[in-house]
């Protein structure tokens, strides 16, 4: 049959059938054509494609995939008490999950105590409550840190958490090379995005490259970094934009370490990324295919990496938060699937799988367990892990791939051209940006332009009849307590000198991470050390965008 066969086919059906949508688009606004063929791809297999573990890297990182190891099953959890968390993680592995994932309270990602007055009503609310070194010793009681990977979703306060992981490590004898695992540690996204955001980006900046040239120096093993445009997307923005956005923060962390001095393929190799599952499936495939293409390219080509691992990039992915509803929750198990399995087929290096009620509350431990089925179903009974990247070549996936390629590349030169991201952060170019997109998403939704079933479409007339985890209300008062304990209990007057220290150290281009090890280790609080580097590096104030 000749392409001229084929359309007067299509011109006898649609006049009987006629197509549901007057346009057919992906969810970032990219046109679908109603047939791909070899004519839309036309790409170099051996420089655009390539082989798994071989630059531009688009068909995966590693030479063999998950043919040799599954992704990391890294399910996020951190609740109320130190305890709880702890008891939390022990079922998750205990269940098979193969890495940890600490959430911790608002609080102490904003670097306060629980016993100040701003935190009440938020301790342990949607995380696990870190005061001191003895709350993340609780967290992690029994659990050997050479023998399990963790990731630490924390950035104003990282690089305090970090130092009580080293500190754990070190009071049992552990050697840092042994520890695995990241740390959030991406500051510049929570100015545009999330909001728990302490210090000025300028300050920021010196806080993230000291931890970059410490961990480069000692922990080996474990990245320093999760550039994370998960959270841009949740607010609303593209998957072009979430790309973008978070190669944009990239490329200012990646000038700001070659600026004091570092090599780029002394820290480059332990960088990390992070990013959402959304419903498009065959876009979100393509984005993670384009996405280590892009930054292949950008370290090979603007920061002359010679080390093949600078240039691959390794990513963890969240299934969409945005995407759950409160309607018939039982509806999320089959989005967070899809998104899982895109997820897989796009190459994912681990993975969190929302659970079926989290639109409604923290998760209970049923629903936490069939999120985890879900991609131990996927890894042990699809057989989707048998070949590598089994859509490549695909004209409509090889074509959404480059075509994300190409529309990334465009934005990310027009951020350069605006001067790069903190200062599209300060004139609040990227914030106006994702706010558009946002209220477009929800206009369409609201139009049944976009579909979302159960909600806006088959809606049951009745609210949803489910068990949820509720955090014991008395978590506060006795976090409370127990951080009076400690106050007592400890040397107050050597914390007083490290104190004062840190203060100096702040004041100077001295690496930070060395004295607030001293001080975790001395049992000083999250605050305390906090409250030095506020009186050194002021705190930022939200500039209103108009």
């Amino acid at each position: 049959m000749t392409k001229k066969n084929y359309e007067d086919l299509v011109k006898k059906t649609t006049a009987r059938f006629p197509e549901i949508k007057k346009e057919f688009k992906t969810n970032s606004k990219l046109d679908v054509k109603r047939l791909y063929t070899k004519d839309d791809v036309k790409i170099d297999y051996d420089s655009e494609l390539g082989y798994p573990g071989l630059y531009p890297y688009t068909r995966g990182v590693q030479p063999t995939m998950y043919r040799g190891r599954t992704w990391t099953m890294r399910q996020y959890a951190g609740f109320g008490s130190a305890k709880e968390t702890n008891k939390r993680f022990k079922y998750l592995l205990k269940q098979g999950q193969t890495g940890l994932s600490i959430a911790f309270d608002l609080p102490t990602q904003l670097g306060y105590d629980s016993d100040n007055p701003v935190a009440k009503g938020e301790v342990g609310r949607v995380g696990v409550a870190i005061d001191t070194l003895k709350d993340l010793e609780e967290v992690f009681n029994g659990i050997f840190l050479d023998k399990v990977s963790t990731s630490m979703t924390i950035n104003s306060t990282a690089i305090v958490l970090i130092a009580m992981y080293i500190a754990i490590a070190q009071k049992n004898n552990i050697n840092l090379d042994k520890l695995r695992g990241t740390i959030q540690n991406d500051v510049l996204k929570e100015y545009f995005a999330r909001g728990t955001y302490i210090y000025p980006p300028k300050q920021s900046m010196r806080i993230i490259t000291d931890i970059f040239e410490y961990c480069s120096k000692n922990l080996p093993n474990f990245n320093t970094i999760s550039i994370s445009g998960y959270h841009a997307r949740e607010a609303g923005c593209t998957a072009v934009q979430e790309l973008a956005f978070t190669f944009g923060d990239a490329i200012e962390y990646v000038k700001s370490a070659i600026n004091i001095g570092l090599n780029v393929d002394d820290f480059a190799p332990r960088l990390s990324f992070f990013f959402s599952v959304d419903n498009d499936f065959f876009e979100e495939i393509a984005k993670f295919r384009a996405a280590r293409k892009i930054w292949a390219k950008l370290m090979k080509d603007k920061f002359k990496a010679e080390n093949q691992k600078s240039m691959t990039m390794k990513f963890h992915c969240q299934t969409s938060g945005a995407s759950l509803t409160a309607h018939e929750p039982e509806n999320n198990i089959v989005r967070v699937t899809l998104q899982a399995l895109a997820a897989v087929l796009g190459g994912t290096q681990s993975l969190h799988t929302n659970s079926k009620d989290e639109a409604l509350a923290l998760p209970s431990e049923e629903s936490v367990r069939t999120a985890l089925r879900t991609q131990q179903i996927i890894a042990e009974e699809s057989n989707v892990i048998n070949t590598i990247d089994p859509l490549g070549g695909s004209y409509y996936v090889e074509s959404l791939t480059k075509k994300i390629e190409d529309e990334t590349f465009k934005l990310i030169e027009e951020i350069e051209k605006k001067g790069g991201m903190i200062s599209c952060i300060e004139s609040g170019f990227i914030q106006k940006e994702i706010q558009k997109q946002a209220y477009s998403y929800q206009k369409e939704i609201e139009e049944k332009k976009k579909i979302v079933v159960g909600v806006n479409k088959y809606a049951l007339d009745k609210k949803a009849d489910i068990k949820l985890l509720k955090v014991n209300p008395e978590v506060e008062s006795l976090q409370i307590k127990n951080l009076e304990k400690i106050k007592q209990k400890r040397n107050n007057e050597k914390i007083r000198q490290l104190l004062i220290q840190l203060k100096k150290i702040a004041e100077s281009d001295e690496n930070l991470m060395p004295i607030i090890i001293e001080c975790v280790k001395e049992y000083a609080t999250l605050q305390e050390i906090c409250d030095v580097l506020r009186q050194v590096f002021t705190e930022y104030k939200v500039v209103e965008i108009l």
